[in-house]
């Protein structure tokens, strides 16, 4: 789930965690072999695919699966499915927008699983460009705290890089920069000796509908039932919560 910076945090890190860890390889398997096609199975010259990679190990994908989805991807071995990407836009509950993101290679599965999947949760399919409009495709680094490292010293390191802004998101630092930028501020931070735990392309709301904690659960029901959809790569929505609702929820 990709939402406001909290909610995409708090996604990110019960992301290993999260029971259907099988669902959660298949995606970033999936991820990989589609980056290779497009690029090429060389990551030093792919920098899609090599950020592909790098999320599949952050989340302990076997070597071995993500070797083969390479050679899929690049026609070595045989077996790559056809995928193709389809973008599908609904409301959920209290009217939030949500952009559903799938990678499949059977369109219409897609399309009846998603519209299962917000209609079973309190949501509903939306005409294409009702929703899109109220995001911008941006790039996302997340840099986990480590040692002392500060909002200024990240900031720092990728200004000249192209970062639009740097946030404290309690246990990491997001930056948010341009969709294009998202290798040169990698490689800036790179560069500069810091980590980085995912760095990729998603779609930013421009504003958040503030929910309470009913709607937060409700929301994230919906979102669960989302990516419970084999087809469905990513999440996008534009929900916000208070601390005090985030703190209720890590309680329920």
């Amino acid at each position: 789930m990709a939402g406001h910076s909290k909610w995409a945090t708090t996604k990110h890190k019960k992301a290993a965690l999260d029971a259907k860890r099988g669902k959660l390889f298949a995606r970033l398997i999936k991820n990989i072999e589609v980056s290779a096609r497009i690029g090429g199975g060389d990551p030093a010259a792919n920098p899609t695919l090599y950020d592909a990679i790098q999320k599949a190990k952050r989340n302990s994908v076997p070597a071995d699966n993500i070797t083969r989805a390479v050679k899929r991807g690049s026609g070595e071995e045989s077996g790559g499915a056809d995928w193709e990407t389809i973008m599908y836009e609904g409301y959920g509950p209290g009217g939030v927008a949500f952009l559903i993101e799938c990678l499949t290679d059977n369109r219409n599965r897609a399309a009846s699983d998603v519209r299962v999947a917000l209609t079973r949760n309190g949501g509903s399919l939306a005409d294409p460009g009702s929703v899109s409009y109220l995001f911008s495709r941006k790039g996302v680094i997340i840099v986990p705290k480590v040692d002392d490292l500060t909002e200024d010293d990240v900031l720092m390191a990728v200004l000249d890089a192209g970062a639009e802004e740097v946030d404290d998101e309690g246990e990491v630092f997001r930056i948010l920069c341009e969709a294009n930028d998202v290798v040169t501020v990698r490689t800036a931070l790179q560069e500069a000796g810091y980590e980085y735990d995912s760095a990729e392309a998603q779609f930013v709301p421009a504003t958040e509908i503030e929910v309470d904690l009913e709607g937060a659960k409700q929301c994230l029901r919906l979102v669960d039932a989302l990516e419970d959809c084999d087809d469905v790569q990513n999440v996008f929505a534009n929900f916000d919560a208070s601390d005090e609702v985030l703190a209720a929820l890590d309680e329920s």
